[in-house]
């Protein structure tokens, strides 16, 4: 294994978040490492969104620090989706299936999964590329998770108490 390919495979598994951005603009992807590549499933309903990500396509994938937040490392992936049923899909899902929070369904995943969602294995090319120089900042891509309307103008009130006079 090459000291660059190393690099990938360490910063990528100890990342909880990847940017990927395939044709589209970059979006943040829960994944996990296995076997030689970043597994990630989404586009179906209650998953991430996949925009952008086509079997045979290539994505860049930023990888991200979890303790501090910043940029580790980018590389270019080949994106490759899995088959559902196969053994390489089996294998991908048992392992994304540990590490899938809050999902509504357990044990059935597996099975939402294979009828309603893709499996891509992002393959790690050769080399690493270019952190980009200065930040990346940019509006918030539209989303269906949106937070709720604003607090009421009491709650604070009601939440830490009036100060009372001595």
């Amino acid at each position: 294994m090459t000291e660059e390919l190393f690099l990938v495979e360490e910063a990528t598994k100890k990342s909880g978040l990847v940017w990927v951005r395939g044709t589209g603009p970059a979006r943040a992807l829960w994944h996990v490492w296995h076997d030689g590549a970043a597994h990630v499933v989404g586009d179906g309903p209650g998953e991430q969104p996949l925009p952008g990500l086509a079997d045979g396509s290539t994505a860049e994938v930023t990888v991200r620090s979890k303790d501090k937040g910043g940029r580790i490392v980018s590389w270019t992936a080949a994106v490759r989706e899995l088959a559902p049923g196969g053994e390489e899909w089996a294998a991908a899902v048992a392992e994304l299936k540990g590490k899938r929070l809050n999902a509504p369904d357990g044990e059935a995943m597996p099975e939402r999964w294979a009828r309603e969602c893709r499996v891509l294995r992002l393959d790690p090319r050769a080399a690493t590329t270019d952190l980009p120089d200065g930040s990346l900042a940019a509006v918030p891509l539209p989303s269906p998770a949106t937070t709720r309307d604003p607090a009421p103008p009491a709650l604070p009130r009601l939440l830490f108490g009036r100060k009372r006079k001595r």
